[in-house]
């Protein structure tokens, strides 16, 4: 029966991130914390780095909070969520930086359905420079209208 409430915990905190991923991007990245996230729309640096990279970092530290903190104590339910966060983390470097703005050569060639999908929908976003305007979704659950054959 654990192992079963782990995994419960765990799809649910990666499904929650999703609408933390929006979240933050609609009313912090777009809004107070704009000047972070204003480089991830306009290239204004040669570096590979962007201040936007440091979003990573803050869910980064409460993935490890929340493991840390299952390690130390009796809070077992830390693991599947800081696991969680983590996967999620990670699902969203694959899809956002990898495979949309191509920090990294990979995944170049994939084009079905689902990919043309999450690549039209960025780009509508990324259509809108500045703070306001831009579409807001989340990145890895995609509304269906952008999914055209």
């Amino acid at each position: 029966m654990n192992a079963l409430l782990w995994i419960l915990i765990f799809i649910i905190t990666f499904c929650f991130m999703e609408g933390m991923a929006w979240f933050t991007h609609k009313y912090i990245m777009h809004g107070f914390l704009w000047k972070l996230h204003k480089d991830h729309h306009h290239k204004d640096h040669d570096s590979w780095f962007e201040r936007n990279d440091l979003f990573f970092i803050f869910y980064a530290v409460v993935s490890m909070s929340l493991i840390m903190t299952a390690s130390n104590t009796g809070f077992w339910y830390g693991y599947p969520m800081g696991f969680g966060i983590m996967a999620y983390g990670a699902a969203y470097f694959i899809v956002h930086d990898i495979f949309i703005h191509q920090r990294f050569k990979w995944l170049r060639n994939i084009d079905n359905r689902y990919a043309r999908g999450v690549r039209r929908a960025h780009k509508i976003h990324h259509k809108h420079l500045g703070k306001e305007e831009g579409e807001n979704f989340g990145m890895l659950f995609v509304p269906f209208k952008y999914f055209k054959k």
